[in-house]
């Protein structure tokens, strides 16, 4: 939030539990009737990285100390928030393994909330790299809009060229800062490896990508690390926020910048479906 603060400057910040904002009875009224009203309720019980199933109805706490949880509830009050303000258009945003395996059993009650919500429901599995983002992340999106409003279906394809590594790489010479292990990993790397563990052969350093300059990026995620493949060095703080479509000068504060874009959804990403949007149902052309 003070990351936010620093460099948006919004007009209000509620740093505080959904369940205690849809509570909150003296909302600004500036909050209702928004144009888009976009968010992303946590995800991680759905990610294939995660337990999945074993953690689905368990409450768990996030690292940065927020109130126990059950996590794969909070989508369901983020709608109960969009039903009170009712936005003209709502984006919640997910991993895509919310429509994979028994996941799918949430999308369904996902469209049977909006829809009692008073909203028609589109869902789109996009991936960031066709949207001008130097990084493979695909994401899920319930676009939804409310009904009075009567918009077409909306028609989102995304067909932007692929930006390999190699082209925000800020300085190919820079000094070796692998430890002496990982520079001989690093050496005896085949094409085919796509991580330190894949050098090793076992599962230590599964988590310890090899990126090739003339590929793109995998997602950008909040933990790990990501190494050139050309060069012995590990990604440096301009080329992750190239990845994630941060600003160069955007200041991150004490937080780890691989961090906060391995959390975020690119903002490039968000853009093109906020342009499609404007376009297709506010008729405003483009500029």
């Amino acid at each position: 939030a003070e990351v936010y603060k620093v460099n948006h400057n919004p007009s209000y910040l509620f740093v505080e539990d959904i369940r205690d904002f849809v509570k909150n009875d003296n909302k600004p009224k500036e909050l209702f009737n928004l144009d888009i009203l976009d968010g992303s309720p946590p995800c991680s019980s759905f990610s294939m990285a995660g337990n999945r199933e074993k953690d689905w109805g368990k409450e768990k706490i996030f690292k940065e100390g927020q109130t126990k949880q059950v996590l794969d509830d909070l989508f369901f009050e983020f709608i109960k928030l969009a039903k009170e303000l009712q936005p003209k258009v709502v984006i919640a945003e997910n991993v895509k393994g919310l429509i994979q395996g028994n996941a799918k059993l949430y999308v369904k009650r996902i469209f049977k909330e909006f829809d009692e919500a008073g909203y028609k429901v589109q869902l789109f599995l996009l991936n960031a790299s066709t949207m001008g983002v130097p990084q493979k992340r695909e994401r899920v999106f319930f676009i939804c809009h409310r009904k009075d409003l009567n918009f077409p279906k909306l028609k989102l394809e995304f067909n932007e060229k692929a930006i390999p590594f190699g082209e925000i790489i800020v300085n190919e010479k820079s000094e070796n800062d692998l430890t002496d292990v990982q520079f001989e990993l690093w050496k005896r790397q085949k094409p085919t490896d796509k991580t330190l563990a894949d050098v090793r052969n076992e599962s230590n350093g599964f988590t310890d990508y090899l990126i090739d300059k003339k590929e793109v990026c995998p997602t950008i995620t909040s933990g790990g690390k990501f190494l050139s493949k050309q060069y012995p060095r590990w990604f440096v703080k301009s080329e992750f926020s190239s990845c994630g479509t941060y600003p160069q000068d955007y200041n991150f504060k004490t937080i780890k910048p691989q961090y906060l874009i391995g959390m975020s959804v690119p903002p490039a990403m968000a853009a093109q479906i906020a342009n499609q949007i404007k376009v297709q149902w506010f008729k405003i052309p483009n500029q």
